[in-house]
């Protein structure tokens, strides 16, 4: 049986941890494996979201789950530096990349190749070599360059996917509304998900 390709997962500098955080256990629990990179701007938005401190010289998943991690799945961490990193190269095969959230700065840095850091680069081969890349921006009002980011990312083959959680599948707390937007991540993914009733079924 061949092995499904790995996914890689960016969280930099935009609010919205919960959903980074809840997207990790889901893909986790699924049994994906993950390579996981945060800048240090996200790492500073974690603390400030949802109060857990995560050190990036040595990072414990354990630190950002708030939990023992899922067994299911794996995780590999690359520093957000570490341009040797695996995900640094188009011969490293990947099945997807998702940034969540993701920050204008990283979405601007990726939408012209300017980008600086390791997050960035995989971004960027995902887009060169024509695989799926999801980036979930978090912000509003939207400028018009940020706008224009992200037409020019959207025609470059990214996907664009606001956090912009619905209401019609009768959300009932926060975490409804978190689920709603990683479900619609994985949906991207292609990773089987069951966190929302779909529009016209009662599951």
């Amino acid at each position: 049986m061949t092995p499904v390709p790995p996914l890689v997962v960016g969280i930099t500098g935009a609010s919205g941890a919960p959903y980074a955080i809840r997207l990790l256990e889901v893909l986790l629990a699924a049994g994906q494996e993950i390579h996981l990179s945060i800048s240090p701007s996200g790492q500073a938005v974690i603390q400030q979201e949802v109060g857990r401190c995560i050190d990036l010289d040595a990072f414990r998943i354990e630190e950002l789950l708030g939990r023992a991690a899922p067994t299911v799945g794996t995780l590999q961490y690359h520093h957000y530096k570490n341009l040797m990193a695996p995900i640094a190269s188009g011969s490293f095969l990947t099945a997807a990349m998702v940034i969540c959230p993701c920050s204008g700065s990283t979405l601007g840095a990726v939408a012209h190749s300017i980008g600086e850091n390791l997050i960035h680069r995989a971004a960027e081969v995902h887009l060169k070599e024509r695989r799926r890349l999801v980036v979930v921006p978090r912000e509003t009002p939207l400028s018009l360059p940020q706008l224009k980011n992200m037409q020019a990312i959207h025609e470059a083959g990214a996907v664009v996917l606001p956090a912009s959680p619905g209401f019609y599948h009768a959300a009932e707390t926060v975490t409804d509304l978190v689920d709603f937007v990683v479900a619609r991540i994985c949906d991207q993914l292609g990773v089987a998900n069951s966190l929302v009733a779909r529009w016209g079924t009662d599951a």
